[in-house]
């Protein structure tokens, strides 16, 4: 029957669609500010781009290899086509290596906490997961890391900015932590939210490509170039992997439309950013917020920050009912909000104001 490992997990759980929760709320809006998506949409040249795309091709598959869109990364990111790994968002990419790398007994080290699909796809293939507790600033502890690291690691998970937390390690402490790490154990660095770092060239681990042959480096089109809805992911591998990465990757696994969207996006960098530079703005914003009313929190280098906040499900149950959905549960009484729009961001800290008043 059932895998063992898989009859002790519990199914997702998917949000209510916003116009069935408005419905059941009684209000005419609600605000999602709990999946880290953008604000501030998709660039206006997706838009453009599937508009022209030929409906007549709707009865073929897509390009399996993504050719197109694969040059085009491979130009922006400055890497050959072939170290090219495409997922259907990156979950699919976090699934393929954690089944093309893992097995029973194998240990995979992760940060403590951080986001929960490394841990999941590593119980499917019935392996051992130690997650090591970033430091008191909320920044990842890369010695303790490096220490935790046992003869049956097999992959260390790295994600920078870190989801939940917001924060991040530059670029020359990944540096001396691959220094300490065996070339046996393959370290993969989540770069989902570095489009929004303050100085991108301080914390990309991408340069470090060409010296290690253990790292791969994780990046996607959900965030910034807001394409959540397209599902498009890439990770930078090694070479000496792209053969065997590519035969386990199911055929066809992004469609024609999501091609054509990410390669519209990359392409529309003054978009990008735009974004960027709102995002920057909310997330001092925020940060003033936050420490002029005393509440911990963490510095954030993504487009979201977490914060400790007193009653939070409490908090989050209130916000909820004056519209806004904001991410509980992932530590007791934290709170981990997305940055808004500042029309949004201004609404929703009067609100938490509102409910500490009461």
């Amino acid at each position: 029957m059932l895998k063992k490992t898989v009859s002790q997990l519990q199914p997702y759980v998917p949000e209510t669609p916003l116009p069935e929760l408005e419905k059941q709320l009684g209000l005419a809006s609600v605000v999602r500010l709990s999946a880290n998506e953008n604000p501030f949409g998709t660039s206006p040249k997706v838009q453009q781009a599937l508009q022209n795309w030929d409906f007549s091709n709707s009865h073929y598959y897509p390009d399996g290899d993504a050719a197109a869109l694969r040059q085009a990364v491979a130009d922006y990111v400055k890497v050959a086509p072939e170290r090219l790994l495409f997922g259907n968002g990156l979950d699919e990419v976090i699934e393929l290596v954690s089944r093309t790398f893992l097995e029973t007994g194998d240990e995979v080290l992760e940060l403590g906490p951080t986001f929960s699909e490394y841990k999941l796809h590593a119980q499917i293939e019935d392996t051992i997961v130690h997650d090591v507790a970033v430091q008191a600033d909320g920044i990842a502890d890369l010695t303790a890391l490096a220490a935790a690291i046992t003869p049956k690691t097999k992959l260390i998970w790295l994600c920078n900015p870190n989801n939940p937390t917001g924060t991040a390690v530059p670029q020359t402490e990944i540096a001396k932590f691959m220094a300490q790490v065996p070339r046996t154990v393959l370290v993969l660095i989540d770069e989902a939210y570095i489009d929004f770092v303050d100085k991108l060239a301080t914390y990309t681990a991408l340069p470090l490509l060409d010296q290690y042959d253990n790292l791969m480096v994780l990046r996607t089109f959900s965030k910034a170039y807001g394409l959540a809805n397209f599902r498009v992911g890439y990770a930078v591998m090694p070479p000496k992997l792209a053969p065997s990465l590519q035969s386990v990757r199911l055929p066809y696994n992004l469609s024609a439309i999501a091609q054509l969207a990410a390669q519209a996006a990359l392409a529309d960098q003054a978009f990008l950013q735009a974004t960027v530079i709102r995002v920057r703005q909310a997330r001092q914003q925020w940060e003033c917020f936050l420490q002029q009313h005393g509440f911990t929190f963490y510095h954030s280098q993504a487009n979201f920050t977490f914060f400790q906040a007193p009653h939070a499900l409490k908090l989050a149950d209130y916000l909820l009912h004056n519209g806004f959905i904001v991410r509980t549960g992932l530590r007791p009484d934290w709170l981990r909000i997305t940055f808004g729009t500042a029309e949004q961001n201004e609404k929703l800290q009067q609100l938490i104001l509102a409910f500490y008043e009461k």
